[in-house]
């Protein structure tokens, strides 16, 4: 038994000593003739590692504590500035019968598990479905919340961007993308570049690490969807030093994110005109880098021109089609943003995201009459609950 279990553990670092060996062979990675050896320190030239990767993973912890300590010292000030105030529910009666299938079948019965959940609790149809209104608005965020959200990824996108714009301001493959490729694999490491794909790599990271606990709409998958492909993409690009092509991804991605937030941040605020005419702006500069600058400039040279100088590879695939993954997911969002922004245009509705739930409110008649009765009580013996009228608050600002 011994003797078998030492061949197993013989056979494991051999198998992943394989395995690594297997995924890094130069021919999945780089054109033919060139390789890993390529990219060594040499005369002072410094090249991006694999290793290098790891910094991301504090970077990403130190953005979760930034964020707390942001959130609680400058966006709630800020958030009570702008008038933005809490949300208050009513709470849904206990009831451990309605709690059970809530939390373990489905949040949305049907007309035939009401009719069964009137008969278990003896309550009326209209009862339950109260019930379970209040309770799936329990369930979700407070305006406070969503933005304290928005808040740091305002901040966060604005200062990418400013960052991003810096860098690259003064390189030769902002303006000629075909630059980019020029000297590849064999391009220099600038510090600039090295902070700007540790710090957006960690914001990513820490993105992932906190959906758990983050305001979650509609699109949850592809928010999924999209933060993992970013992570592979900028963690992809800096392993082969495509990292000229990884900064004007980046740059095209933050010029329009940190506009969306504070459209969000007046929004939630109660300012219309102004969240309103931010979100127009947002949804051109979008459209045009996203769905016109992206695919037709930058795929372009990353998916046309790089074969006109060596024969593709397994990474060249590797690379575009996370690319397109992520050109996919801005159609996605187009669209949505398209018919908000008609939506607005033509019927000067305001502006919503479609994309998160808002809040349920009481419309049956038992909840009038309970309302007109808490009104008689209030009149003949004073306010209630220590001094405070009760109100529905269920009718709040949403999305």
């Amino acid at each position: 038994m011994r003797m078998c279990a030492t061949l197993r553990g013989e056979k494991t670092p051999k198998m992943l000593s394989g395995l690594s060996e297997w995924f890094w062979q130069e021919r999945l990675w780089f054109p033919k003739g060139l390789g890993w050896a390529d990219l060594e320190d040499r005369d002072g030239r410094v090249y991006a590692k694999a290793r290098d990767l790891w910094v991301a993973l504090p970077i990403a912890l130190a953005f979760l504590i930034i964020r707390q300590i942001f959130e609680r010292t400058v966006a709630t000030p800020l958030a009570s500035l702008l008038g933005v105030k809490e949300t208050v529910r009513l709470k849904a009666p206990h009831n451990p019968t309605l709690e059970s299938y809530y939390c373990n079948i489905t949040k949305h019965p049907s007309q035939t598990s009401i009719a069964s959940l009137c008969k278990q609790t003896g309550s009326s149809e209209r009862q339950v479905q109260r019930w379970f209104r209040r309770r799936r608005n329990q369930d979700r965020p407070s305006l406070l919340k969503k933005f304290r959200e928005a808040s740091w990824r305002f901040t966060f996108y604005l200062l990418a961007f400013i960052a991003g714009l810096a860098a690259l301001i003064d390189k030769p493959w902002l303006y000629d993308l075909q630059e980019m490729w020029q000297g590849f694999p064999v391009l220099t490491l600038l510090p600039s570049q090295y902070w700007y794909y540790m710090i957006e790599l960690g914001f990513y990271s820490s993105l992932l690490f906190s959906v758990a606990s983050d305001v979650k709409r509609k699109d949850f998958k592809e928010q999924i969807v999209h933060h993992v492909a970013t992570i592979l993409l900028i963690s992809f690009s800096w392993c082969v030093n495509y990292i000229r092509a990884g900064t004007l991804i980046m740059l095209v991605h933050d010029s329009s994110d940190y506009l969306l937030e504070s459209a969000k941040m007046f929004n939630y605020a109660g300012w219309r005109n102004a969240c309103n005419y931010i979100f127009i702006v947002f949804a051109a500069i979008f459209i045009i880098t996203r769905l016109v600058i992206f695919p037709f400039r930058i795929i372009y040279c990353t998916w046309v021109y790089p074969v006109t100088i060596y024969e593709p590879f397994f990474g060249y695939y590797f690379f575009n089609g996370l690319l397109m993954t992520l050109q996919c997911l801005h159609i996605f969002w187009a669209v949505l943003i398209i018919r908000i922004a008609v939506r607005f245009l033509t019927n000067n509705e305001k502006v919503d995201d479609e994309r998160s739930d808002k809040d349920e409110t009481d419309e049956s008649g038992e909840e009038e009459e309970e309302e007109e009765g808490v009104k008689k009580n209030t009149k003949k013996n004073g306010p209630v609950l220590n001094g405070h009228t009760v109100h529905n608050n269920n009718h709040s600002k949403t999305e």
